[in-house]
């Protein structure tokens, strides 16, 4: 079998003596953590190997992958080949009643978790920037876009302020005509996608705050944002958007919602009056 065609810990082991001292601790530590590591962002493997990110990605490049990513979709190719201990939420169970009962447990401790991450000055931060901001964007990609969307429908029973963004380039053209009295809201699980950073990025240099929700807080997008809000729920690299790493940020938006709604509770109220007369006629 070609280096290339064996597994990633093999590969990991066959090479372990051409990677550089640094490269080799990364090595050391996914060798012993390899189950953990598909979870983990490149900041946060960095940090517990007590090397910088870059010495991550030469570690990947040595491995023949294009980077930190392709990396992780080869560890979870490990884990769901069998050949390595799979966490408990990758069990299947066999019934339906099983599996109904998976669903509420994962969903259960995505809530839980993310309850637990509630930092409260960082929740009053971001609702205070909701109070001052004259208009809130809020963004995404992908299955985070469509939390964007919730975050900006669910805030729009309450007041006129927030709007969803989905175009990529939409989203840069939009934040380069915002205000320092606006605010942009990037909603992303990894805190990694290239679009959302470059938003925060323009954000930043035009004196726009910027609030994050990630379930990684040392990641590339955190560095960016004014407010960094964690969701907690892990999610392999082949889950691509699952539900209980939305259900966790679905958690922060409500968090926000029911703090922003305790603070103006007078002129909520009024707004959902409006609104519900408004419907009204769209019932049967």
């Amino acid at each position: 079998m070609d280096d290339q065609n064996a597994n990633i810990l093999d590969r990991i082991h066959a090479s372990y003596y051409q990677l550089t001292a640094a490269e080799r601790k990364v090595a050391d530590f996914v060798l012993a953590q390899h189950t953990q590591v598909q979870f983990m962002s490149i900041t946060q493997l960095a940090d517990e190997c007590g090397t910088a990110e870059a010495t991550v990605s030469r570690f990947c490049r040595s491995m023949k992958l294009k980077g930190f990513n392709a990396f992780k979709i080869e560890l979870a190719k490990y884990s769901v080949a069998g050949t390595a201990p799979v966490p408990l939420h990758e069990h299947k169970p066999d019934t339906l009643e099983g599996r109904c009962m998976e669903v509420r447990r994962l969903a259960n401790d995505a809530v839980n978790h993310t309850v637990e991450m509630v930092e409260p000055k960082k929740v009053l931060r971001a609702v205070e920037l909701f109070e001052r901001a004259g208009h809130i964007m809020c963004i995404g990609s992908g299955g985070s876009m469509i939390i964007a969307s919730e975050c900006a429908h669910l805030f729009s029973t309450v007041t006129a302020k927030f709007s969803a963004v989905s175009d990529s380039h939409m989203q840069m053209s939009a934040t380069a005509t915002m205000s320092p009295n606006d605010v942009v809201m990037l909603f992303s699980y990894s805190g990694a996608t290239t679009s959302g950073i470059q938003v925060l990025e323009l954000a930043k240099s035009r004196g726009i705050p910027t609030i994050l929700v990630t379930r990684f807080p040392k990641s590339p997008a955190a560095k960016l944002a004014d407010v960094v809000l964690r969701c907690g729920s892990n999610e392999s690299p082949f889950q691509f958007g699952s539900v209980p790493a939305k259900v966790a940020q679905l958690v922060v938006i409500d968090v926000l919602f029911q703090e922003y709604y305790a603070r103006n509770r007078e002129s909520c109220e009024e707004n959902i009056e409006r609104i519900a007369a408004a419907l009204s006629g769209k019932h049967v």
